[in-house]
C-alpha cells in the first residue's frame, strides 16, 4: 500500500479515535450534572435507562478505541491491510468501510459461516 493511502487511514483513524475520546468526556461531563435527585419515579427510571444505554454505548466505543489503536500501529509497524489468517492484502473498499478490520472479506465470511455453523 502506498505511503499516501496509509497516511488517508491514518488520518480516518486519528478522526475516529478523537470522536470518541471526545463523545466520552462529554459523557462524564453530563454524568457529573445529572447526579439530580427526581423525585418521580418514572423519571428516575427514565433517566436511569438512558444513563444504562449510555454507558452501553462508551464500552463498545472503548472496544473500537483499543482496535483503532491496533490499527495505528499495524500503520507504523507496517503490516496494516495485511490479513491477519491468510496473509493476502485486504481490499481498499473493505479497509475503507472498516478500517479496524484485521480479515480480508473471504476469511472474515469464513469466520462468520463457521460462527454461524456453531451458533455463537
Amino acid at each position: 500500500m502506498d505511503s499516501a493511502l496509509l497516511e488517508k487511514f491514518k488520518k480516518i483513524l486519528l478522526d475516529q479515535r478523537q470522536e470518541i475520546l471526545d463523545r466520552a468526556l462529554d459523557t462524564v461531563n453530563e454524568l457529573r450534572v445529572q447526579g439530580e435527585n427526581y423525585p418521580d419515579p418514572t423519571d428516575r427510571a427514565s433517566m436511569e435507562i438512558d444513563r444504562s444505554l449510555t454507558l452501553r454505548l462508551r464500552e463498545r466505543e472503548r472496544h473500537l478505541l483499543n482496535k483503532i489503536d491496533s490499527a495505528l500501529e499495524r500503520i507504523s509497524v507496517g503490516n496494516f491491510g495485511i490479513c491477519d489468517q491468510c496473509g493476502s492484502e485486504i481490499g481498499i473498499p473493505r479497509l475503507e468501510a472498516r478500517p479496524v478490520t484485521t480479515l480480508c472479506i473471504d476469511c472474515k465470511t469464513a469466520q462468520e459461516e463457521m460462527e454461524k455453523q456453531r451458533g455463537d
